[in-house]
């Protein structure tokens, strides 16, 4: 299996710190608001490799933090006048709601900053002890000249950071590139007792603390998104090293940007939506096969449009499923010569390349093409194929995927809550289609149809949305 190790720049033979059992740590939310589809993003592509490393027979030990005390999430506290524990609270609560309509398996872990300051204190202590970072009337800063290797994740040249006009100005620390490892308390802020005062940790140290608590001072993979690559990940690094002089990761992963109008989607610049929204008109295997269909590293246009098209792909793969589902309860007997191990053979080649989901995507499709063939050939190809079928679809499409539905059909009402909203869009198409070739009579009888069951068409301009109306 080769992994692309960001640190190395280069794809390399994946071979865990211990034989069959993989640490892995994904970077999750600062929770002051519901996560975007940018975010998302990372956090189902982060489920998938998991999901194939336990595919692959190795046991992962997954955390994933949340981040419960920072500036963001201070300023949403002041802003509606609440704790901010409450805020954390609230938006953390969510995100796990979110995660689990996402069908991402839930953590081994997920720690939370404030249930760590005894670790992340300790460990600002032991850098302080060494040389490694500095006291400045109760502001801990990390001495980035005191660490060789600074930039070795990145490929940044600190003298050209040095220069560099987004660097912050701070008269406190000794080199403008140093950063902050403990907070001196501010006025209404939240505050953590301290060897340096009452304060609260920099974002940097929390990962580290929280990452050797639960997964040890060495691991096998960190994963997030590109914009953490520097200063985050570079400063995570640096941190680790100096105080355990040890590799603090084996192997860097970083998913691409999400990108809407060749723009990359942030909160800053306010192009986003939440997963949360898109949630309530599409289900979720739509999302997470449109993210599957480009390779994690690189960046992904998105649209409604192209979201859409997902959707509509995995309707093909349901389709499938059904048939299957339909033939292994037939009860037939007979036996088949269906070749599922070169399937089989395909994804793992495809996924043990850097974990090239388009490639396993495309051999689902060419599953489900010979599938459909062989059905068409063989009158009687037995029971016994449709539950070969059956595993290779719940192993692959949807156990490492999770692109295609295994539940029986009437379960689809309650374990996609957006179907509701995808077919009366399709009705929609379907009447814009019938007005296209002049069939008004059907057009009107789709709309007065809809209007009966209470959903009521509004034509405009940009074209035609939907409102419900209570019986």
């Amino acid at each position: 299996m080769l992994i692309y190790n960001t640190l190395t720049k280069k794809k390399e033979e994946f071979t865990p710190i211990n034989k069959d059992y993989v640490t892995m740590y994904v970077c999750g939310p600062t929770v002051y608001d519901y996560f975007h589809i940018g975010n998302a993003r990372s956090f189902l592509m982060g489920d998938v490799i998991r999901k194939y490393l336990e595919y692959k027979g190795y046991t992962v030990k997954y955390a994933m933090n949340l981040t419960d005390v920072d500036d963001k999430i201070i300023k949403k506290s002041n802003a509606e006048g609440v704790d901010s524990s409450k805020v954390a609270e609230k938006y953390s609560d969510a995100f796990m709601e979110d995660i689990k309509k996402l069908k991402i398996k839930p953590a081994t872990v997920y720690p939370k900053a404030t249930e760590h300051m005894t670790e992340i204190v300790d460990l600002v202590k032991k850098l302080e002890e060494n040389g490694s970072a500095y006291n400045v009337d109760g502001n801990v800063f990390f001495n980035v000249k005191s660490f060789d290797g600074y930039g070795k994740l990145s490929g940044k040249n600190t003298d050209d950071l040095e220069v560099g006009a987004r660097i912050e100005i701070n008269e406190e620390k000794k080199n403008p590139l140093d950063f902050s490892l403990w907070k001196k308390a501010k006025p209404g802020e939240p505050a953590w007792e301290s060897p340096w005062g009452g304060g609260r940790p920099g974002w940097h140290i929390e990962c580290s603390a929280m990452s050797m608590k639960h997964l040890g001072e060495t691991i096998d993979i960190h994963a997030g998104g590109n914009d953490l690559i520097f200063p985050h990940h570079e400063n995570e690094i640096a941190q680790s090293e100096a105080a355990t002089h040890r590799d603090f990761v084996k192997y860097w992963m970083h998913f691409g940007f999400l990108n809407l109008n060749e723009e990359k989607m942030s909160k800053s610049l306010g192009n986003f939506f939440t997963a949360r929204d898109i949630l309530k008109k599409y289900p979720a295997e739509a999302l997470r096969l449109l993210y599957c269909q480009t390779h994690y590293g690189g960046p992904l246009a998105f649209s409604e449009e192209l979201l859409a098209g997902a959707a509509k792909g995995t309707q093909k793969l349901n389709n499938a499923v059904q048939k299957i589902r339909e033939g292994m309860n037939s009860g037939a007997a007979g036996e088949h010569q269906f070749d599922f191990q070169k399937f089989y053979q395909s994804f793992e080649e495809a996924m043990d390349d850097d974990f090239n989901s388009p490639k396993a995507v495309a051999v689902i499709y060419d599953f489900v093409k010979e599938f459909n063939a062989y059905l068409i050939s063989h009158e009687n190809p037995g029971k016994n194929f449709f539950e070969e079928a059956y595993k290779f679809m719940e192993k692959t499409a949807d156990g490492v995927l999770g692109v295609v539905t295994m539940e029986p059909t009437e379960m689809l009402e309650t374990t996609n809550p957006g179907m509701e909203d995808a077919l009366i869009h399709l009705f929609i198409e379907l009447r814009t289609e019938a007005k296209t070739g002049k069939n008004y009579a059907l057009a009107d009888s789709i709309r007065d149809r809809l209007k009966e069951l209470g959903v009521v068409l509004q034509d405009s301009k940009t074209g035609t949305t939907y409102k419900i109306e209570k019986q």
